[in-house]
């Protein structure tokens, strides 16, 4: 970030660096309001619980769009985003182009400085459960509120205590035995399901099942590749091995992460628009080539399991899909990718909140959580031997 005579110079840049825009602003117009929108489509275009974006006060003429993929996210707004990586990059108003256009908060790079404040949190009503809004009220450095409206921010604003408590799934209650998983535009549809644990020992689960509930774990990522894959600051991912998850037809996917490459590279039908960005030589990040949605992120190390967008996963009973995960609250992995930026202040606010909202609902700290903790303790001890 560059400042000059009453401008400062932001930069917006996607995962595999083809795309780098400087994007000069007044700097009296610091910090930025941030918006972050709740509703079903902005979660399946990100993957993410929500999509955070900044109105820019700039003219669009500052930035070309050529070379990005645009996706007609409705009747009146498109969406921009990398065809090799899929970072979603920019956004306008076709109605309004020359009033209203911008940027997705998580290409923003991580400067020093109060670059963004956020403001809103708008269509909290479809997330059913309050989403992520629930740990997104004071993000800021200042601790100002995000407000929380059931639509847009000149519509009506949620009560404080909405949802209700009695109306959450909870912790150890289970829902359905599969969700669908699906990116915005329905190019590509999974269907994951709940895998059968039955009769084994706690040593015998997967490292991603709760003990107790057998449900999947549910966790916050700060990482620099996850935020500008999806262009999401904080990204929520779940686990699953491959062999419980289908194509929507019923066709079963293969049961190692070579496999599903390979339908990718040979264009199968049955994966749909999937496609893959290779963001280190053992890792593919699998997004929708047509409206960018994240899916999947697989690593060769762990060749039978994939990490799953939470939200491109549809459950009844809300954006977290509580009946079917099992959250680490209070902990964001990677936060220190955001040290000494901006981000570093939200990534603080967001645990502090995620975990004051745990203990008020009495939900019990996530097991590895808990595991992490009686090392820490275990190893403190013996120093102090």
């Amino acid at each position: 970030m560059a400042s000059s005579e009453g401008i400062t110079t932001l930069t917006v840049d996607c995962l595999c660096k083809g795309n780098t825009y400087p994007i000069d602003v007044p700097t009296s117009k610091l910090p930025l309001a941030g918006y972050m929108c709740h509703c079903n489509k902005c979660r399946h275009m990100t993957g993410g619980l929500y999509s955070p974006h900044i109105i820019l006060p700039a003219p669009q003429s500052a930035v070309s769009f050529a070379g990005l993929s645009e996706y007609p996210f409705s009747d009146n707004a498109n969406s921009y985003f990398c065809p090799t990586c899929s970072t979603p990059l920019f956004f306008n108003w076709q109605r309004e182009q020359t009033k209203l256009w911008g940027i997705m908060v998580g290409a923003l790079q991580n400067d020093p400085g109060d670059l963004v404040k956020f403001t809103t949190n708008a269509y909290v009503s479809d997330t059913i459960d309050g989403g992520a809004s629930m740990w997104l009220r004071k993000p800021n450095t200042d601790d100002s509120e995000a407000r929380r409206f059931e639509e847009r921010s000149t519509g009506p604003e949620i009560p404080p205590d909405w949802p209700a408590v009695s109306s959450f799934t909870g912790y150890e209650k289970k829902l359905e035995d599969e969700v669908p998983v699906r990116c915005l535009c329905n190019g590509v549809r999974f269907v994951m399901k709940r895998g059968n644990y039955e009769g084994n020992t706690k040593d015998e689960l997967p490292w991603f099942i709760d003990p107790k509930t057998h449900k999947q774990i549910a966790n916050f990522c700060a990482c620099d590749s996850c935020r500008l894959f999806s262009g999401v600051d904080i990204f929520n991912w779940t686990y699953a091995e491959l062999n419980h998850i289908t194509c929507s037809d019923g066709t079963p996917l293969p049961g190692h992460v070579k496999g599903l490459k390979e339908l990718v590279d040979s264009k199968d039908p049955s994966i749909g628009t999937l496609k893959y960005y290779t963001s280190r030589s053992d890792v593919q990040r699998y997004f929708c080539e047509v409206c960018s949605g994240s899916i999947f992120y697989a690593v060769d190390s762990r060749p039978e399991h994939v990490d799953v967008a939470i939200g491109a996963i549809e459950a009844s009973d809300g954006a977290r899909a509580e009946g079917l995960l099992s959250w680490d609250f209070g902990n964001v992995m990677q936060s220190v990718d955001a040290d000494g930026g901006w981000r570093e202040n939200l990534m603080k606010r967001v645990k502090e909140e995620s975990e004051w909202w745990r203990i008020e609902r009495g939900y019990p700290k996530n097991w590895r959580r808990a595991q992490r903790e009686e090392k820490e303790k275990a190893k403190e001890k013996y120093t102090d031997n």
